[in-house]
């Protein structure tokens, strides 16, 4: 055969190879695109809003025993009528409802008052504590950083250690209302079921003293907690006495749950 033939033959064989490449690379592009028709939208990271979160900031209550509680909440620690159970974290806030011993122990106190602790008292208790005492009187109010702290009225009508000599006197001593972040904790004292407490409104968690004898007893209590209606109690300041009767017939009804604590146990409300 002619070299010339040979050379025309070469450059159509060329020529249909070079067509066949081309003709699969058209194919195989041709589905990619088909392909990425069907994927979702590929989305970029953004940058994360500055906005910051806000959690619901809970609030923790530790039973230490009789009337004793330490409460943390809004970056504070707050101990109530400091008497039994274990001192160790330092107190932003210790609040005394009145000045008998089993509320008001001054070597707790002093373990764990700082320069800046605000105590907050009834006046007669000044001389005991000793340093600057805050004092308010029933409807009086002060704000703690985010916690305000109101004074109500705590005193017995019914039970006296002498014949027109109760053991806590109008006067003596006063309950404690806790606001915190819309929930409202009430710290009742040594106290009878007094007039003032169905006027109390939004009542979150009611701590009320249940031992008898010097403050109300497990049926006074069921009475309070019916007339108040907390959305927790614990009863506190029992003594000896056994508290099962108060969840018992609190619970029959459906406004409040009733938390039986034991000392060094703790509620957390979210």
């Amino acid at each position: 055969m002619p070299i010339s033939e040979k050379k025309g033959i070469g450059q159509g064989g060329n020529l249909k190879l070079i067509l066949g490449i081309v003709l699969v690379a058209v194919v195989a592009g041709a589905g990619y695109y088909a392909y990425q028709a069907t994927q979702p939208p590929q989305v970029r990271p953004t940058t994360p809003a500055t906005t910051p979160i806000t959690k619901t900031a809970s609030i923790v209550v530790k039973w230490l025993g009789h009337a004793s509680f330490m409460i943390k909440a809004a970056g504070k620690t707050i101990y109530t009528d400091p008497y039994v159970g274990e001192y160790v974290d330092k107190a932003d806030i210790i609040l005394v409802s009145h000045s008998h011993s089993d509320h008001m122990n001054t070597t707790y106190i002093n373990k764990v008052r700082r320069d800046d602790t605000v105590i907050i008292a009834p006046a007669n208790c000044a001389a005991k504590i000793g340093g600057t005492i805050k004092s308010l009187k029933p409807g009086e109010k002060t704000t703690v950083g985010e916690i305000v702290v109101e004074a109500v009225e705590a005193y017995n009508f019914k039970r006296f250690q002498s014949p027109g000599n109760p053991y806590h006197p109008k006067g003596f001593g006063v309950g404690y209302l806790l606001t915190i972040g819309g929930k409202i904790i009430y710290h009742a004292g040594d106290t009878d079921f007094i007039d003032e407490m169905k006027t109390l409104k939004g009542i979150h968690l009611a701590l009320l003293p249940s031992g008898g004898t010097y403050t109300m007893d497990n049926p006074e209590v069921v009475e309070a907690t019916l007339a108040i209606k907390p959305k927790f109690l614990i009863p506190m300041h029992r003594w000896d006495t056994d508290p099962s009767s108060i969840k018992k017939e609190v619970e029959a009804k459906p406004d409040t749950k009733v938390l039986l604590l034991k000392p060094g146990e703790q509620f957390e409300i979210e």
